[in-house]
This record gives C-alpha cells, sequence and structure tokens, in this order.
C-alpha cells in the first residue's frame, strides 16, 4: 500500500492507495483546514508540518494501515511557496505562498533589466511576485539579517521533506514552478542564479528519480510503525497532481479548476513548447511530462469575500437558487476579479479589484453573480489561448466552489461556449500523487489508461454565449483603463 499526502495552505489530506491505484475505500479521511476564504500570504512552516503530523495521527488510528505494510509516500503539495532555512534547518523566513504580493516591484525592477519573453521561454515563468526571482530580490533588500542568515533556499515541500526523512531533494515538478528552473534541461538555471547572485548550493539537489532512497527518521518510523519501511516520493505540485488524478494526462482534456483561486491546464507527455503565449505558464509533472496552463489569483476565495462582507441573508441553497434564476449580465455590472492581484492573462502583481457600474438598484446578489461570471471571463482568456496546445479536448471540471454551484459550472459553460464536464473524484491532488508514484515503480504502466466518471455534465447555452462575449469584451475595455503604466 501506498500513503498519498495532499499538502495545501488551508488543509492536509492522507489517504491510502492499494498498488492498483484504488484509494481504500474503508479507510477513514482527516482533513484539517482553516477558515481562509483566501491563501494567505505568508504561513508559519512548522504550523503545516504539525498539522501534517496530526493528519498521518488519525489516518494510522483508523486502524485500516494494518491490513498490508506501507512501501511508498507520495506527497502533494501547493506550487510556488519559499522559505529560507539556516545552517541548522531552522526557518528564516515565514513560508511565501503565491498569494504573497510584497515582491511585486521587484517583478518591475526584473522586467527593466532583464528579457522576459527570453525568460518566460526557458523557465516556463513570468516575472511575477509569485515565483522565486522576484521573492529573494525583495528578501534580500527588505530583509537583509533573514537573507543573509540562510543557507539553502527550499519549497515548502522540500521542507516537509527535511522534517520527516532528513532531507531536501526536491522533484522536477517542485522546481519548475520557481522560475529558477530550466524546463528544457531539466535543471537550475546558471544564467539566472549568476544575475540574481545565488549559489547553486543554496539551492535544493534535484531528484533524478521520482522514487528517492529516503526513509521516515527514526523518530517518525517509532510514531507511525506502518510506515517504517516506506520510501519518500519528493513533493510534485498541487496543479501536476490534480492534473492527473483528474485523469487529464493528454492534450485531448483540459483540467479546470476552481477552489479559493483558479487554475486551467492541459498535460502532456512531451518537451517544452518552443512558443509560449505570454498568458501562459509551462511546468512540469516529472522529467517526461509538461503541464501548461493559466492561473487565476480569485476564484472561490472571492466569491466567499463577498458574502462575508456583504452580510448576506438566507442559507446557501437559497442563494444558489437565486443565482440559478438570474440571467447573464442582467446586473449591468463590471468586475475586475483582481483582489488578491493578477496572473494570467496579464501577471500584475500590483492590480487591484474593482465593481464598476453601481447604482442605488444593485443588490448583494447581483455583486456576487457578477463576480462569478467576471472569473469565468478569466478563464474564457486561458482557454482561448490554450487552444493551441490542445484544439479539441474536452473540459474535465473540479474544485469544491463548483461542486458547491451548479450555477458557476454553468456560467463557466455558457461563457467558454464548451462542454463542461464536472468530475466524480473530489480530491484529485491525492489521487494524482500516488499514481504517479505508483507508475514509477512499475505498478502502473500507464497513466493514460485511467479515468474519471463524470459527476455531471454541464452543456453550453450559446445564445447566453453571445451576451458573455459581450460582457468579457467590456470587461477587457475597463482592464485596460484601470491598468497602471507597467514600469
Amino acid at each position: 500500500m501506498l500513503l498519498a499526502l495532499d499538502v495545501g495552505t488551508s488543509g492536509v489530506r492522507a489517504a491510502l492507495f492499494d498498488e492498483s491505484g484504488k484509494e481504500i475505500n474503508s479507510v477513514s479521511r482527516s482533513r484539517a483546514e482553516t477558515n481562509l476564504n483566501t491563501t494567505p500570504a505568508e504561513l508559519d512552516a512548522d504550523s503545516i508540518v504539525q498539522l501534517v503530523e496530526q493528519t498521518i495521527d488519525s489516518l494510522m488510528a483508523s486502524g485500516a494501515s494494518s491490513r498490508s505494510p506501507l512501501e511508498l509516500i507520495a506527497i502533494s503539495c501547493f506550487w510556488h511557496s519559499l522559505l529560507g532555512i539556516d545552517q541548522e534547518g531552522t526557518p528564516t523566513t515565514p513560508v511565501l505562498t503565491w498569494a504573497d504580493t510584497a515582491a511585486a516591484n521587484a517583478a518591475i525592477q526584473l522586467r527593466r533589466h532583464y528579457d522576459e519573453e527570453e525568460f518566460h521561454l526557458r523557465t516556463g515563468c513570468r516575472f511575477h511576485s509569485s515565483y522565486w526571482p522576484a521573492k529573494l530580490l525583495r528578501l534580500k533588500h527588505q530583509r537583509p539579517k533573514n537573507f543573509n542568515r540562510t543557507r539553502k533556499w527550499l519549497s515548502f515541500g522540500e521542507y516537509l521533506g527535511h522534517h520527516f526523512f532528513g532531507t531536501t531533494v526536491a522533484s522536477v515538478s517542485m522546481a519548475s514552478g520557481t522560475g529558477l528552473f530550466n524546463q528544457s534541461l531539466r535543471h537550475w538555471d546558471d544564467d539566472l542564479l549568476g544575475k540574481l547572485d545565488i549559489d547553486r548550493g543554496q539551492l535544493p539537489e534535484i531528484a533524478d528519480q521520482t522514487v528517492s532512497a529516503f526513509s521516515l527518521g527514526d523518530r517518525f518510523a517509532q510514531r507511525w510503525p506502518m510506515l517504517r519501511g516506506a520510501v519518500l516520493c519528493p513533493a510534485i505540485g498541487d496543479g501536476a497532481a490534480n492534473s492527473i488524478g483528474s485523469g487529464c494526462v493528454t492534450r485531448n482534456k483540459v483540467a479546470l479548476m476552481v477552489g479559493t483561486s483558479g487554475a486551467m491546464r492541459v498535460l502532456s507527455k512531451e518537451e517544452p513548447p518552443t512558443e509560449l503565449p505570454a498568458s501562459l505558464w509551462c511546468y512540469r509533472a516529472d522529467r517526461t511530462r509538461v503541464v501548461v496552463g493559466g492561473a487565476l489569483s480569485d476564484g472561490g476565495g472571492l466569491y466567499g469575500w463577498i458574502r462575508e462582507s456583504l452580510a448576506f441573508g438566507g442559507n446557501s441553497e437559497e442563494i444558489e437558487r437565486a443565482l440559478q434564476g438570474m440571467d447573464p449580465d442582467c446586473h449591468g455590472l463590471t468586475i475586475l476579479p483582481f483582489w488578491s492581484g493578477e496572473r494570467s492573462t496579464g501577471w500584475r502583481s500590483d492590480a487591484r479589484g474593482a465593481i464598476l457600474g453601481m447604482t442605488m438598484k444593485v443588490r448583494p446578489i447581483d455583486i456576487l453573480r457578477a463576480a462569478m461570471e467576471a472569473v469565468a471571463y478569466r478563464f474564457a482568456l486561458i482557454a482561448n489561448d490554450l487552444r493551441a496546445f490542445a484544439p479539441e479536448a474536452e473540459i474535465i471540471a473540479s474544485g469544491n466552489a463548483l461542486y458547491s454551484s451548479a450555477a458557476w459550472a454553468q456560467i463557466l459553460a455558457d461563457v467558454l461556449g464548451k462542454k463542461l464536464q464536472l468530475s466524480n473524484l473530489r480530491e484529485a491532488s491525492t489521487r494524482g500523487a500516488a499514481l504517479l508514484a505508483l507508475e514509477a515503480v512499475g505498478k502502473l504502466e500507464r497513466l493514460e489508461d485511467f479515468s474519471v466518471p463524470v459527476q455531471k455534465t454541464y452543456e453550453p447555452d450559446m445564445v447566453r454565449n453571445v451576451r458573455y462575449q459581450e460582457a468579457l469584451a467590456r470587461q477587457q475595455k475597463y482592464e485596460i483603463v484601470a491598468s497602471p503604466p507597467r514600469n
């Protein structure tokens, strides 16, 4: 059997899988979450580690693990985080997540001095506050004591490996989301490291294989005897794991996810593209698979913020019925959904949200519906650029925001003008990490042979699509007017 972990910014999930890739149904799953609508910019590393320990404790206590020894530990972890550790392995910084926009000015400085187009094609990333180059530059100038005390720069996935296994080795997948990784050569980008005055020795070693030779440290092997012989699969990026777990592993399927944030991705077994639209990024799932897509900083988090901030009355079912009964763009509002800054498509860390067109007739439900439509418009822009990589692809959707709101799923289908299939598997990232690990040890021949049942299919209404295209054009017009100069 295999233990799979999904470590997110708001919670941790642990599950057991057998060697055929099936989650063991009788296992109780422990998930601990914070009450946050948005991804925090900074997190305490040891608090998340404690949450991981508690989740494993709960799973081991369930008794399900006593059936058979556990041989592998696979991990899905949130992408783009950065923290430093000193010589003793103690954190020198908080965990800086993708939502940290404090490095917005540093990103602008990088843009002024270096060729962003070349950087984008080589690393698959943009000069943006969510990636390591801007974060490191900001820390160097604003937190010099912390910066100079740091001996290693890690993603949280590597910090987790350091805590449990005594290794800071990084998977190709986690390294590929940093902005310091050469996607074609599959190692750290020496040219960029030189420009940032970062020594390669300060970065994690990149694993040659998906499965390492590292096993749990003695303290944790005693705490969880069933894991004593298990070896580590270095953490992979949660987006890659989500695509794999959703069955989106070829160009004929696009994964669309709306959780706190949002993303749309195409995963395939091939080399990085030689041309990449400015709106998209390119990372890796492993040494043979690339992931091309776009990400939104605002998704379900914006929905939750509006509900809380506007003191909605009624329960969720009443709100959902009201949303479903509304016509497209009936409110006359235009929303720029950049409460947490912008990633795809404009990559403006300093972008800010706006609600335009307010009158005395506007109700809270109008603002909520307009925000859901506004997020769908951003997905439409990503989808347009993704067509070059997946021209005939089906859209497989997932994420708690869509499972909670059929209205939002239908809005997305209507805006995109394509059938949207809602996955029947709600915890795809855990499954994706497990499947990739099982493939690596030869238990599974092909990830492509796995499919995920569909919970519900949303057919597009093309009459509504026409109305939404007009509203999308209006959003883009206001976005241009509202955007300050980039430099």
